[in-house]
């Protein structure tokens, strides 16, 4: 695996077309889903992105405290190709994800919002559930953290 962090500036129209039609092959085909992927966020957050024999196969939009959420840095669109599930790529896409978070912004609390199904993954990974489960685009989520040990 290859692992490259890109600001969005920075991003290659082929990276960009990449990690778009990832992210909607999960989110809209498979999840069979409408919603409004392009939210004007992307042009904020540093991308993640995971290769294999030179494909996009894993990716993750990160977004420092202040962006969105006064006190918490985000991670979002966290998304690996169907086909290369269970493979532990998830487990190493939100590890790099939650590293970034700790080198760049200090260790601040990361907070994520799951798909209800997913939760089990999450909090293997470290996060915990806080509040109610809500709807967004009409699949159940719950927002979770990751908080640093001191």
């Amino acid at each position: 695996m290859k692992w490259i962090f890109k600001k969005f500036e920075t991003l290659k129209l082929t990276e960009l077309y990449d990690l778009l039609k990832l992210r909607s092959s999960v989110f809209v085909v498979e999840q069979d889903c409408v919603y409004q992927d392009l939210d004007e966020k992307d042009q904020q957050a540093t991308h993640l992105l995971g290769y294999e024999n030179e494909k996009l196969i894993a990716y993750s939009r990160i977004f420092s405290p202040g962006t969105f959420e006064k006190k918490y840095a985000r991670i979002g669109r966290i998304v690996t190709k169907k086909q290369h599930r269970g493979k532990g790529i998830g487990q190493s896409l939100v590890q790099r994800s939650i590293e970034f978070c700790a080198e760049q912004f200090n260790r601040q609390t990361i907070k994520i919002s799951a798909q209800v199904y997913l939760k089990k993954f999450y909090n293997q990974q470290g996060f915990v559930e806080k509040g109610k489960i809500y709807y967004e685009d009409g699949i159940p989520h719950c927002a979770m953290y990751f908080l640093f040990k001191p």
